[in-house]
């Protein structure tokens, strides 16, 4: 493989690589500046993965959005929800942690039933959601309109450690979880508004009797 070849396939590899979403064909043209076709881009992603084989690495790089991005290897998917699980929770805000338990205890659920539930708009909490894959669209409801319905998937299972929905935590631990949380909140910052059981009226909503 001629030098510039090689300095070609770095520059594919380390764009690829920095990335937090897939690559696509256009910006890797716009970025290094050679014109690259669909085939030719290819042939260089199945070198790189050729060479990560032989080095036995445990990454490949996928194509899939319309572009390209670094996955690990299947095998491997247990022991990084242990390491990604708690990260991606504390990253999740209150207010679409409502949204997500709204839906755990409702699905399938429209959007116009969440904002129903919690007297503002889901919408952004349902972008977030969807974009991790923690809910997926389940249909359509049989109403005018036919409003999509919206169910938590196995990804929401794996995040909480949960082997299926029939382990969602009841309205009393959940109540007790809450106290806690305040009561922690309370301690540690003592301009913090007084406790009280607004979280625990919110949270009646959520559960199915």
């Amino acid at each position: 493989m001629q030098t510039h070849d090689v300095h070609l396939q770095q520059q594919i590899e380390a764009l690829i690589f920095a990335s937090e979403e897939a690559v696509p064909l256009q910006t890797i043209r716009q970025i290094t500046g050679v014109e690259l076709d669909s085939d030719q881009l290819q042939r260089i992603v199945e070198a790189l993965n050729t060479a990560y084989n032989e080095t036995g690495r445990t990454f490949q790089i996928h194509r899939l959005a319309g572009g390209y991005r670094f996955l690990s290897k299947p095998e491997y998917n247990d022991i990084l929800k242990q390491l990604l699980a708690p990260k991606i929770r504390r990253k999740l805000s209150h207010s679409i942690l409502e949204v997500l338990a709204v839906i755990a205890y409702h699905q399938p659920v429209t959007r116009g039933e969440i904002q129903k539930i919690r007297g503002v708009s889901p919408d952004y909490a349902l972008d977030r959601l969807l974009e991790r894959c923690f809910i997926e669209v389940r249909g359509r409801a049989d109403s005018p309109g036919k409003a999509l319905q919206y169910g938590t998937t196995s990804d929401f299972l794996d995040l909480f450690h949960f082997s299926s929905l029939k382990e969602l935590p009841k309205l009393r631990e959940i109540k007790e979880i809450l106290q806690e949380q305040e009561e922690q909140e309370y301690l540690t910052r003592p301009d913090a508004p007084s406790l009280n059981n607004n979280n625990e009226k919110r949270i009646e909503t959520y559960e199915k009797e």
